[in-house]
């Protein structure tokens, strides 16, 4: 049983892979959310050992799989559209926690000069099948510096934080965009379900993070352009956390949550998860 203490955000536990407990607390440094116990990091591949973990697969067999895969389809041409947009034009590119390729072997096809890293050895077999070769370790680009790099969805599994972060950090080019994308903790569908909102996804999520926690983590050298929204996030995290808190498959209920979530966060901006889209400076 994991102890909870004064500065205790939540105990939640891993509905995925061990049913293990885990409480959430508060950093006093920055604001963001650290999931304790925090497993060793040659213990963490363990915690991934699961066929519904869907970022290093491309299957669309299931439900979850189906709505994931072709909500990414989507997805994937708005962001090369957003990329090119910010960098105002086209230029190298680096992907962390790139995951099968897909973003990379799409920017690659719109003339991106393509980077990734993956530390999952299968899904770096997947992204080489598309012609995208990808890194195991980010010090394999340690001295080089990109126009743009993204994390989407990454940030918050990689361990030893504020020094990975000051890694990320240099390798963006003077002048060159970084783009983080992270759940948000501070969203309606978070505070309606809870203990069993799947965003918390612990032990794979070290780290859970807020605005004004985002804000504080990475540097004045690079200045928050812009925070977009990720509105479809609220709709696939409702569905997961139906499942987790009922047991249910699909639940017509997660739409509901998703819709309202994201009506709440037209006012307040708390969306499900957030994009944050930094410049650095010259």
């Amino acid at each position: 049983m994991t102890s909870k203490t004064e500065n205790t955000h939540i105990t939640t536990k891993d509905f995925l892979v061990s049913g293990e407990e885990f409480s959430l607390t508060v950093n006093s440094k920055f604001g963001f959310l650290e999931t304790h116990p925090m497993p060793k990091q040659e213990d963490l591949g363990k915690y991934y050992e699961s066929d519904e973990y869907i970022s290093h697969t491309d299957s669309k067999k299931g439900l979850f799989s189906f709505l994931y895969q072709n909500v990414k389809k989507y997805s994937l041409s708005k962001k090369a559209k957003l990329v090119f947009k910010l960098n105002q034009g086209i230029g190298s590119l680096l992907d962390i926690g790139a995951g099968t390729g897909e973003f990379l072997k799409v920017a690659q096809e719109k003339g991106w000069d393509v980077y990734g890293v993956e530390v999952n050895e299968k899904a770096r077999q997947i992204a080489l099948d598309k012609n995208v070769t990808l890194e195991e370790n980010l010090e394999t680009f340690t001295g080089q510096q990109f126009d743009v790099v993204s994390l989407w969805h990454v940030l918050e599994h990689l361990p030893e934080l504020e020094d990975t972060v000051q890694k990320i950090e240099a390798l963006v080019k003077p002048g060159g965009t970084l783009l983080i994308a992270v759940p948000n903790f501070n969203s309606w569908d978070a505070k309606h379900y809870k203990a069993f909102w799947a965003a918390y996804d612990v032990p794979r999520h070290l780290w859970h993070f807020s605005r004004s926690s985002m804000r504080k983590l990475i540097s004045q050298n690079l200045q928050l352009i812009a925070t977009k929204p990720m509105r479809f996030d609220s709709y696939y995290v409702s569905l997961l956390s139906e499942k987790y808190k009922t047991g249910n498959r699909f639940s017509l209920k997660a739409f509901w949550v998703g819709w309202r979530s994201n009506m709440a966060a037209n006012r307040t901006k708390e969306y499900s998860s957030l994009l944050y889209c930094f410049k650095k400076d010259k």
